[in-house]
């Protein structure tokens, strides 16, 4: 039962992310300004990934995940790389991000933010990151949310 509530926080947890994430980016952004935001968000998503990737290929603090190290099964899907940042919390960040950003629906946004959180813990106890992973995806996707900023003036 334990193993089964860490796969639904790792993995699971993305779909409600996913699809709150789509129903308020199509539904809270007005019509008129939907162009606009939604190239602010795939610049803002891709500079994010963009930059998560570049940073580590170069630097990993470890070489092996936690259940290898372990030597155990993984708790949730993972891809075959040394996982750091983590891919998962990246993509869920950057999607609340894009939420809080663009649609300014706070009540949204926080359930959003207590899933992602939901989703990295879930990630960490499945043993397919550590924490380090999950602060550096965060961290990857604010980073790309510098874009919000900067197009903000220009709306």
């Amino acid at each position: 039962m334990y193993a089964l509530l860490i796969r639904i926080a790792a993995d699971y947890a993305m779909i409600p992310i996913v699809l709150i994430g789509a129903y308020a980016l199509i539904f809270k952004i007005p019509k008129g300004h939907r162009l606009k935001s939604y190239s602010t968000i795939l610049v803002a998503g891709l500079t994010a990934y963009l930059f998560a990737k570049l940073v580590g290929s170069v630097f990993q603090p470890d070489s092996l995940r936690p259940f290898e190290l372990l030597g155990k099964s993984a708790g949730a899907s993972y891809l075959n790389n040394a996982g750091f940042p983590s891919d998962h919390i990246l993509f869920a960040s950057v999607l609340t991000c894009a939420v809080w950003f663009e649609t300014k629906q706070k009540t949204i946004t926080w359930i959003m933010i207590i899933l992602t959180i939901i989703v990295g813990v879930g990630r960490v106890l499945a043993l397919v990151h550590t924490p380090i992973d999950v602060i550096g995806g965060v961290i990857f996707a604010l980073f790309g949310s510098l874009w919000y900023l900067n197009c903000k003036d220009k709306k």
